[in-house]
């Protein structure tokens, strides 16, 4: 008997499930929490949790997780170089202070514009090396000749040790800003990505297991481990297509909207017909587009470990993820003392980062280049939860909280505080953790709105509720303004929304918020069992697909009939007659897909491979085409074991 085992690293929780491969039963599962800066212990003690005996004959592991979204979205990623060639729209904001122009680039058709500048390259290597974790490089028109990329890039390894990323490496679209914002954030998540694998790698190789390891894009496909290495920004939205796949697969609906709740954020997509829906554009991630291929989603800063604040009686909720203080009371023994003691501050001086439940802790995370005043502070916490006003004791002067909010952003602390997680702590629909916590941050909270501890947590369970429905609907009315959606929401119509779609919930205690959401809106609503660990499933149930895309064009207009040039991804061929490049690409595109499908483990029968062509020529034109568009895809079923 043969068993298959999936694994989701989220931001709270890492999850486990294990499905037999004769029939597709889930047969075991298992949560713990995601462990910081070394995940190794987090994914080591959700596998310990399941049953050995399975292990033992686990032949294929699949992982999808939400650690690159969230990086981006709370902009904690790391330090990234962003090395320009060409005529780049330079006026334009990149994420990045250490940015370099260089002179080089191709032209439409692939030959060299000016000659590269390699020098520059090197010194600005060299000056930022000790500053950045990783190099992006961008060159204009390198989809139609990659030649400087390239260069770059083995010029970069050799002299820093570190990688680098190239824009031709991840889209064959045109956009120069586009694909550089891709290869930047493509090496930022290289390092988060690396330690991710090399975590689960080196638990199944401790436990003797011999199975194939693959991971989920943001389509909904599978890929090897070693093209994700590669490219980690095509796994960016790989937790929320975990959930989509997995949602399907529990409900056994085909079609559905699907509402993902984290610990960061809440995810809705929708699936029709057990196809993902696409978004026609690049994603849209943390503010910048990308090209790369993902499912249409739509993606709120709100989770179970949202921070709740308030300021002047007002409710605030996120955007940024904490530590639940119920969660805190159980990791720190002696935060419980700590927390019942705390002095509430004066109201004037409230905010996000100055709350009467609000404490910092050393993530563990090395030491990068730090300002004066971050050094200070840094070195006053440790590891046990300390609050603002004891930091300022501790450093003896006064510091701006916005200090906190730096070494946060670089991973170096970690903030903890009441959230929805601790809310439901309170309301007794969720004791996973030390409720007596919660309960205390959620009475220090209640004074300063003058309200009750209960009515408190009821007003943030309601505002969670709400804020899933207005982007589930958001999602599903593309196009129409929040502010609309949010008036019928909020009773200024005597109106309710109907969906005809069924809505699917999936994560840890969603099944809290499944009233609120039915006050809100007339729809079927479903929580199907192992709802909790719904990634972990969709990351075993994703298809394998390559899609390739290839374009034919004359080298010159002036002779269109021989002489074609064809553009791939990684390589420029010329050939002479047009039915030659014609077949040199579709062979090229089925060579690309069939190697890839090898590294999912699919060839033969499980894979099939079509091409699809489109040709572009004006009225009259009585020469082969002026341009032929190949989109080559491949589609790979795994075959169940009998």
């Amino acid at each position: 008997m043969q068993y298959s085992l999936g694994i989701d690293a989220g931001g709270t929780y890492t999850d486990a499930v294990l499905i037999r491969d004769t029939d597709s039963a889930i047969v075991d599962s298992n949560k713990s929490l995601t462990t910081y800066p070394d995940l190794h212990p987090g994914i080591k003690n959700v596998i310990d949790g399941l049953n050995p005996e399975y292990l033992k004959n686990v032949k294929l592991v699949s992982v999808s997780t939400t650690l690159s979204t969230n990086t981006i979205l709370e902009g904690t990623g790391f330090p990234v170089a962003l090395v320009l060639i060409g005529a780049h729209p330079f006026e334009k904001q990149f994420p990045t202070k250490y940015v370099l122009l260089a002179s080089g680039g191709h032209n439409h058709n692939g030959e060299e514009e000016a000659p590269l500048d390699l020098n520059a390259i090197e010194k600005f290597s060299l000056r930022v090396k000790d500053k950045v974790s990783a190099f992006a490089i961008s060159s204009y028109f390198s989809t139609r000749n990659p030649e400087h990329e390239l260069r770059v890039k083995d010029r970069i390894l050799e002299l820093t040790g570190l990688p680098a990323v190239c824009g031709h490496e991840l889209s064959q679209e045109l956009g120069a800003y586009e694909r550089a914002v891709t290869a930047f954030l493509n090496a930022q998540l290289i390092p988060i990505t690396r330690q991710f694998v090399k975590s689960i790698i080196k638990d199944i190789q401790e436990r003797g297991i011999n199975a194939r390891l693959l991971m989920l894009k943001c389509d909904g496909s599978v890929v090897g481990i070693k093209d994700a290495l590669k490219k980690p920004i095509e796994t960016i939205f790989s937790g929320p297509a975990a959930s989509l796949v997995g949602a399907s697969y529990l409900s056994g609906l085909e079609t559905c909207a699907v509402v993902d709740v984290g610990g960061t954020s809440t995810d809705i997509s929708s699936i029709c017909m057990g196809v993902p829906d696409l978004s026609e554009e690049g994603a849209v991630v943390g503010g910048w587009k990308t090209r790369v291929k993902a499912i249409r989603m739509e993606t709120t800063a709100t989770g179970g470990d949202s921070h709740v604040w308030t300021v002047n009686k007002e409710l605030f909720l996120g955007p940024r993820r904490v530590m639940p203080l119920a969660v805190a009371a159980v990791k720190y023994p002696d935060f419980l003392n700590n927390l019942k003691r705390k002095p509430i501050s004066a109201r004037e001086e409230l905010g996000e980062n100055i709350q009467p439940t609000k404490f910092f802790v050393r993530s563990g995370y090395p030491t990068g280049e730090l300002s004066r005043s971050e050094a200070e502070v840094l070195e006053v916490i440790g590891n046990e939860p300390v609050s603002v006003p004891e930091i300022r004791a501790l450093i003896r002067k006064d510091f701006h909280p916005q200090t906190l909010d730096s070494l946060i952003r670089k991973r170096l602390v970690q903030a903890i505080g009441f959230t929805p997680t601790d809310a439901l702590h309170v309301l007794g629909e969720y004791t996973a953790w030390n409720a007596e916590a919660s309960r205390i941050g959620a009475e220090r909270l209640a004074r300063l709105m003058h309200i009750a501890p209960v009515e408190f947590c009821t007003a943030v369970k309601k505002r969670v509720a709400r804020n899933m429905v207005l982007h589930l609907l958001s999602y599903i009315l593309a196009g129409v303004p929040y502010a609309s959606i949010a008036k019928i929401l909020d009773g200024d119509y005597p109106a309710k929304f109907q969906l005809n779609i069924p809505v699917v919930l999936l994560g840890g205690p969603v099944r809290a918020y499944r009233k609120e959401l039915n006050e809100l809106i007339d729809a079927e609503i479903l929580v199907p069992e192992h709802a909790e660990v719904g990634n972990a499933v969709g990351a075993l149930v994703g298809k394998g697909i390559k899609r390739v895309e290839i374009l034919i064009r004359p080298a010159s207009l002036i002779s269109p009939d021989k002489d074609f040039l064809v553009f791939a991804p990684g390589s420029r061929l010329r050939l002479d007659a047009y039915t030659e490049a014609l077949d040199a690409a579709v062979k090229f595109g089925k060579k690309l897909v069939a190697d890839y499908m090898q590294d999912c483990g699919l060839s033969g029968n499980q894979v099939e491979i079509s091409v699809e062509k489109k040709t572009i020529s004006p009225d009259g034109w009585n020469h082969p085409p002026m341009e032929t568009s190949l989109l080559v895809m491949g589609v790979g079923v795994r075959e169940r074991s009998t």
